[in-house]
């Protein structure tokens, strides 16, 4: 496969390396290269993590259409559908796994991070990338309290220039989307930071 063409017009990116190719099955193809500025740095750092690649490396990323098992069983356009028994981000051919129910039946704050979906007594939150990113981050860590200089590197990662008030805004906004049962759930620890205490 030859050079990609990146998100901005006329833009080329470089080709996929044979060894993603490889690993593709059959009738997926990559549609577009994304420089690493379009990138989420969560998700950039989490990579780094995983990996051991070293900081500063530029990076490219590839997103990659794969064809569903069962076309006709798997609506176009929506995600989190899946053909019938078929494990939701599983590719095809892949050994069968326990499926997971997709909503939590419990109450209170539920994180699935593998879906990356966040839910309040089962209903799934509308949340932006960053609020889901700071709600699993203290949700991972109950009751730790975490400094706004850790928040901002942990969740908007190393490189952000911001400030405190950065995440004073995004607390505010997860707490009204938590709603009136759940957001007290996510303290205010006064001159420190934030800590996250589950709802009894």
């Amino acid at each position: 496969m030859g050079p990609v063409i990146g998100p901005q017009s006329g833009v080329v990116a470089p080709a996929a390396p044979a060894s993603l190719l490889a690993a593709l099955p059959e009738g997926a193809a990559v549609v577009a290269a994304l420089p690493q500025g379009v990138l989420p740095q969560g998700l950039l750092a989490q990579y780094s993590a995983q990996t051991g690649a070293a900081a500063g490396h530029p990076m490219v990323g590839y997103l990659v259409l794969v064809p569903a098992e069962n076309p006709a069983a798997a609506p176009v356009g929506l995600p989190g559908h899946a053909a019938p028994g078929a494990v939701p981000g599983a590719l095809p051919g892949a050994a069968p796994a326990a499926v997971r129910p997709v909503r939590p039946a419990g109450r209170g704050i539920a994180v699935d991070a593998e879906r990356r979906n966040a839910y309040v007594d089962g209903r799934l939150l509308d949340l932006t990338y960053l609020e889901f990113e700071l709600l699993a981050h203290l949700t991972e860590h109950p009751q730790r309290v975490h400094t706004r200089d850790h928040l901002v590197s942990a969740v908007w990662g190393y490189g952000h220039v911001g400030d405190g008030r950065t995440v004073d805004v995004h607390v505010a906004r997860l707490r009204r989307k938590l709603g009136p049962a759940y957001r007290d759930s996510i303290v205010t620890v006064r001159r420190v930071g934030y800590k996250y205490t589950p709802v009894s």
